[in-house]
């Protein structure tokens, strides 16, 4: 198998797997409206910020899984997985939380590879003819 093939398989491979993650939290968040809002104020997030989280989530996860804007959504995503990490995580008593505050952290830094490399060859960027897709 060529370099190149092999490469763009696996820039799509890797953008579907970070976009199933939103698309499937987006889902949850859709089907669970209530308790999540219940959930940030929790955290003194005003739920009224919810419904642009969601649109992100869902509308970014898209964006990377067809590879069409995707370094601007992986970078708007890239600074919510932070956020969400220092927001929601950051109990590090808890070994549990820890580890997902680092998890969101470890997604941001893949998002951001993301953003600064492009959505790559099977991308909608690259059938389109857009430089550094």
């Amino acid at each position: 198998m060529d370099q190149v093939k092999l490469a763009g398989g696996g820039d799509l491979l890797g953008r579907l797997l970070l976009a199933a993650l939103f698309l499937y939290d987006g889902w949850i968040v859709i089907n669970n409206y209530g308790a999540t809002a219940d959930y940030l104020a929790q955290f003194g997030v005003p739920p009224l910020l919810l419904v642009p989280a969601l649109i992100l989530q869902v509308v970014g996860g898209l964006l990377i899984a067809i590879g069409w804007n995707a370094r601007l959504a992986a970078l708007a995503l890239s600074l919510f997985c932070v956020s969400t990490a220092f927001i929601f995580h950051s109990q590090f008593g808890d070994p549990n939380e820890a580890i997902q505050f680092w998890k969101d952290l470890a997604i941001a830094g893949g998002l951001l590879i993301l953003a600064v490399n492009g959505a790559g060859t099977y991308s909608l960027n690259s059938r389109l003819g857009k430089a550094a897709a």
